[in-house]
């Protein structure tokens, strides 16, 4: 299995690649290829140069028209093959690239050549068939527990090198294990020691870093009473930062205005009923028995009388709209002064254990004042309570206001109080936190230098390194074996290939054609001839439309059956069940959607149903492939480091290309149009070029062409002119849409002014442009934040209705 492109230097836009730094996740962790790898990448980022050098793997040359290239790829359980000797490797590999059609295909480019023939094992001939019977027998049996002959002897070298690979692997997972515990195992890892160790986000890692630097000559581990001290300073716990407490209008003094104009108010005398007056339990009576008789019972249910017209007039007039309307305004004060007192109980905020112990009588004194002041002010709130209730209850008689003391400044000034006594706090924590950052410091190192002599760090690494030796001659012993078969088995494979039915490889192509593609009026025929050297029997493979040769084929044609003749090809004697590793390059150029979708399901169904490979690279420019590569078997678009699979994105900066991995949103939501609005937020978001984002601003001008050619298309579905909707876009000013259509054709294009593509982009213009593109999109807020949410900038959020 190929673990990784190591480093690619002079080849094409390949000028300085180097794996291990470009190929890292977010916590810089080297990741490798996998069993199947989907790459992503535009076109002329240097997909194909890439396949180049698997088919350089192949074919074991790679093109002279390179100045000086050079290249290393990792390859699991063999040296890492480089530019010196493609071929120091023992993998099958095959590679399905431009230089592929070129060498087979040939009648793509030249309608007067043929199509490179290949054979699919057939015929008779007694003679071979016997020697390749006596290479069988030195080989031997291969069945699992039957073993004889050569087979015999690598199980039992194949048995001595797992021993020793697995006594080296259980001396390095044992070790691991303990580094692995300590450092982050619950409860006993230091990472679950933060408040003595002082890192919550410790790491394996982090103390492999730390044990390399206390095992050092020059490292002084502190003595039991510098420990004692760092133990002293984390005695104190560091506080949070105590806020400010709430803010609190009170209204007492605006009550009391209120309260006395209530109390005071006059109502006038005039039609009242005088008994009513004089007595205010007789007058609530009659207004309770009014409003239960009125329009209601013409008979009193009292006294059991008619109530005349007259009597309710009389009754009427004594309760007017002046009385309702005092009674409404008492209601609606006390209602307010229910609410001041509910308020003032909720912005007390004294919590003692938020301070400092040095602060603790401090905080006892000023908490219990300030009780005392709140429960004087809530009395009188009660006193302006009960004299608007004795108003209410007694509507027609004026009362005199007995005003209650006002406690409003008395509260404001424990408050001041408290502010003051919060920023000593939180002044005091400045210092502290320094100083037990230092001491948790000192204890974490200690531990570490504890802990790398209770396990007897040095001679575990020392054995370690013994065991690797052995494991390193017991494989030397094992792959020399495999050597010996392999060479037999070239042997018999040279053999078979004279036992070759050519005719057959056509009909596999036509099979794919036909059963995938429905392409029953394109066929590949195997065409018999006589050599003319030799006079031996030979076949040329032939397209033909209607059982004539073919021409004038188009894109499409050629795509599909360069493809299929591939697939097909991977059934040869070449090929067949020997596990090849298979490098796909951009196979559906100028396919439609339908094609497209064929071509993923021959992937599918030949490749992956039939499991006959080590390892499997696709690379493609079209995202909706890509859609489609994200439903192979196994594969996973939110896990992608718990998969068998591997996404990977190039990257092109200038002239310059790069291997990365697939970005989350590239990988969860494939559609091109949320790639573009991510190009065009980054740019919006970065004010100076670095080498890190200076890609976001060169591809600019073609990422924002083609972000606003979708979205306007579907916000102004009409014919207007594209300069035009981005003129309705941008509002009724032209400069915002001119300088726009100018990016979009000199930087996107080139048109008109050559230079531009040999000049460093101006940042400021691309900022401007890009901010006002968000700016425009943010007047959609739902569909601004949609869109922030598909490329990661934005949580989903689960909302609960009540």
């Amino acid at each position: 299995m190929i673990e990784k492109i190591k480093s690619i230097k002079n080849l094409a836009v390949f000028k300085d690649f180097n794996w291990d730094t470009e190929v890292v996740d977010t916590e810089n962790n080297i990741r490798e290829f996998k069993k199947i790898n989907i790459i992503y990448g535009r076109n002329y980022s240097g997909k194909t140069t890439i396949s180049r050098i698997l088919r350089a793997m192949e074919t074991g040359r790679i093109s002279d028209k390179y100045d000086n290239p050079e290249c290393c790829v990792c390859v699991k359980d063999n040296g890492d093959v480089s530019q010196n000797d493609f071929t120091a490797h023992n993998k099958t590999i095959r590679v399905f690239n431009d230089d592929f059609i070129k060498q087979n295909l040939k009648f793509i480019i030249n309608q007067d050549e043929n199509i490179q023939p290949f054979a699919i094992l057939g015929g008779d001939n007694n003679t071979i068939e016997e020697a390749i019977r006596i290479l069988r027998e030195q080989l031997g049996s291969k069945i699992e527990d039957e073993e004889t002959a050569l087979y015999k002897d690598l199980k039992t070298l194949e048995a001595l090198y797992k021993a020793s690979k697995n006594a080296h692997s259980d001396a390095v997972k044992s070790l691991d294990g303990q580094i692995h515990s300590k450092a982050i195992d619950n409860p006993n890892g230091i990472k679950y020691q933060s408040e003595k160790f002082g890192d919550q986000n410790y790491t394996t890692r982090k103390l492999q870093n730390e044990i390399e630097k206390v095992i050092k000559d020059g490292f002084t581990v502190i003595s039991d009473e510098e420990k004692k001290q760092a133990e002293d300073i984390l005695a104190e716990k560091v506080k949070l930062t105590i806020k400010e407490l709430p803010s609190l209008t009170l209204k007492f003094e605006e009550y009391i205005q209120t309260t006395e104009e209530l109390l005071t108010r006059k109502i006038g005398r005039s039609d009242k009923i005088e008994d009513l007056v004089k007595s205010a339990v007789l007058n609530r009576w009659v207004k309770e028995g009014r409003n239960l008789h009125k329009e209601k019972r013409k008979i009193c249910a009292f006294c059991n009388n008619e109530i005349s017209d007259e009597r309710w007039q009389e009754i009427d007039r004594h309760f007017d709209e002046e009385s309702d309307k005092l009674e409404k305004d008492i209601i609606n004060c006390l209602t307010n002064i229910k609410q001041e007192k509910e308020l003032i109980t909720k912005t007390t905020g004294f919590k003692k254990n938020d301070f400092y112990k040095e602060f603790h009588p401090e905080v006892e004194l000023l908490s219990e004042e300030y009780l005392g002041i709140i429960e004087n002010y809530q009395t009188s709130l009660k006193s302006i309570e009960k004299q608007l209730n004795e108003r209410k209850d007694d509507i027609l008689n004026e009362k005199i206001l007995e005003k209650p003391d006002d406690y409003s400044e008395k509260i404001e000034e424990t408050r001041t109080k408290f502010e003051e006594l919060r920023k000593k706090s939180n002044e005091y924590t400045d210092s502290l936190g320094t100083k037990q950052t230092k001491a948790k410091e000192k204890l974490r190192l200690k531990e570490v230098y504890d802990f790398t002599q209770d396990i007897k760090y040095t001679d575990l690494k020392s054995n370690i390194s013994i065991l690797k030796v052995k494991e390193t001659e017991a494989k030397q012993k094992r792959d020399d074996k495999q050597r010996e078969i392999d060479e037999i088995l070239a042997q018999i494979t040279s053999k078979q290939k004279e036992l070759k039915d050519e005719s057959k490889g056509a009909d596999k192509v036509n099979e794919y054609l036909n059963d995938f593609f429905g392409h029953n009026f394109l066929t590949l025929k195997a065409i018999e001839f006589e050599d003319a050297e030799t006079g031996d029997k030979k076949y040329r493979f032939e397209i033909q439309r209607n059982n004539k040769k073919a021409h004038h084929l188009s894109e499409g044609e050629c795509s599909l059956i360069a493809f299929c003749y591939f697939m097909a090809k991977l059934q040869d004697i070449d090929t067949k069940s020997k596990k090849p590793i298979i490098w796909i390059d951009d196979p559906i150029s100028s396919l439609d959607s339908n094609h497209i979708f064929f071509i993923y399901t021959l992937i599918n169904t030949k490749i992956f149903g039939e499991d006959d490979f080590e390892q499997l690279f696709i690379s493609t420019h079209n995202l909706e492939f890509l859609k489609f590569l994200k439903r192979l078997p196994g594969a996973s678009t939110t896990k992608e480091t718990k998969t068998k699979y591997r996404y990977l994105i190039i990257e092109r900066i200038d002239k310059e290309a790069t291997i990365k991995l697939m970005p989350d949103f590239l990988r969860e939501y494939v559609t091109e149009f949320n790639y573009l609005f991510n190009q065009i937020y980054q740019c919006s978001q970065i004010e100076n070029v670095s080498d890190e984002n200076y890609t976001v601003f060169y591809n600019f001008g073609n990422n924002a062409r083609k972000f606003l050619e979708i979205f306007l298309y579907y916000k102004y579905p009409d014919s207007t002119g594209q300069l035009d909707k981005m003129k309705t876009f941008f509002g009724d000013e032209n400069i915002p849409a001119v300088l726009t259509e100018r990016i979009n054709n000199e930087y996107s294009h080139l048109s008109g002014i050559f230079e531009r593509g040999a000049t460093v982009v101006e940042v400021p213009e691309m900022n401007k442009a890009a901010k006002l593109i968000i700016e425009r999109i943010k007047e959609d807020n739902d569909q601004y934040e949609a869109l922030l949410r598909s490329i990661g900038e934005l949580e989903i959020e689960n909302t609960e209705i009540e």
